[in-house]
């Protein structure tokens, strides 16, 4: 018997621009579990062109109302991060699974009460974490794990990002200031570190550098300047549980540098690169081996773009897990753990220290 497909509702969909269109509409479909049943966007008129383009059954100029429409079985919450809780939690208490966009929450606090109703409710939720939970991060893992160099030693990361430079679009403005919990650390450091994390194991300890290079950027089109207080550029160091040490950069403004992931082992080394502007986790990637390593597994979706492909892999084992009750995608208590991770990198880079991770 052919089960109908999984009803999701985008909150955050616009017909222009924005992540739902550009990576979640070609993701949702090359996977043939899931259909898009609602949209919902801050005025009824983009709703609706939302709706046209997505090919929705409904639409909303109120996202808690799309959280409690009856005909919806996963919310997929692609909002500003100050936006997330409020939607997030009205879905929970609706009964619905949930895709969130990384990160979950502006702070811990907001990430802990997301997990702790999530967990409570029983409901399959996951974090948008699709980069460090590609198929080519888990293929270097799995490799990692099965012994193909070795012990690992030494892990080398440069992750660069169009963000965050000289000037960006004037949508992403609110990416400049740190209370909105919207960051260079924390979307391109986050969802780098989850990748080191995944393939050479948990952080133990850290040592980290925040810097702000540029204390302004332009908006696009216009004269206008926005104060920076996010950082621009950051350093990490770190041990692993492992008994790997890292180091990673995250270079903002910069779209001529390819992201670099170099493993040292005892016998051998492996790479996993990638050139996408928009960060490491937007785009496609490649691992070798040194010696060679088997055949790479196939990816669950291709002929769509870049963009989507990382994404679609992520919403196929979520719509498994939905299906089945397995619990294999990064969820929100993983969300909480690497916003503990981030907010230690913050304190080491504010007392010039190394921060122990041992209890996470």
């Amino acid at each position: 018997m052919t089960m109908a497909p999984l009803r999701i509702g985008f909150a955050g969909a616009n017909a222009e621009r924005g992540w739902a269109k550009d990576a979640h509409l070609g993701a949702i479909s090359a996977v043939p579990d899931l259909i898009v049943q609602a949209v919902s966007a801050r005025t009824q008129e983009i709703a609706d062109g939302a709706k046209a383009l997505f090919g929705a059954a409904s639409a909303y100029d109120d996202s808690l109302a799309l959280a409690r429409d009856t005909q919806v079985d996963i919310v997929a919450v692609t909002v500003k991060v100050p936006e997330h809780r409020a939607i997030v939690l009205a879905a929970i208490a609706a009964g619905k699974h949930v895709y969130c966009e990384w990160p979950l929450g502006r702070d811990l606090a907001e990430a802990q009460e997301m997990a702790d109703a999530a967990r409570a409710a029983g409901v399959h939720v996951c974090i948008g974490l699709q980069g460090g939970n590609s198929w080519a991060v888990r293929h270097a893992a799995q490799l990692v794990q099965g012994g193909a160099v070795g012990r690992p030693l030494s892990l080398r990361v440069v992750s660069p990002t169009g963000g965050w430079g000289a000037e960006s679009p004037p949508n992403y403005a609110y990416l400049q200031d740190k209370s909105n919990g919207a960051t260079l650390s924390t979307i391109a450091g986050g969802h780098t570190l989850s990748a080191i994390e995944a393939v050479i194991g948990a952080f133990t300890e850290v040592t980290a550098r925040a810097s702000i290079l540029l204390d302004s950027m332009t908006l696009m089109g216009s004269e206008e300047t926005v104060i920076r207080t996010c950082a621009d550029h950051l350093l990490t160091f770190g041990k692993h549980d492992s008994g790997c040490i890292s180091s990673l950069e995250v270079v903002g403004g910069v779209t001529d540098v390819p992201f670099q992931f170099e493993l040292r082992g005892s016998k051998g080394s492996l790479s996993i690169t990638g050139g996408h502007p928009g960060g490491y986790q937007a785009g496609t990637l490649t691992v070798t081996t040194n010696p060679p390593s088997p055949r790479q597994p196939e990816q669950v979706a291709t002929g769509i773009g870049t963009q989507s492909v990382n994404v679609a892999e992520l919403w196929a084992r979520f719509a498994s897990d939905v299906r089945s009750g397995t619990r294999t995608v990064p969820d929100f208590d993983r969300a909480v753990r690497l916003t503990r991770l981030l907010d230690a990198i913050d304190a080491s880079s504010e007392n010039g220290s190394t921060v122990s991770l041992g209890g996470q």
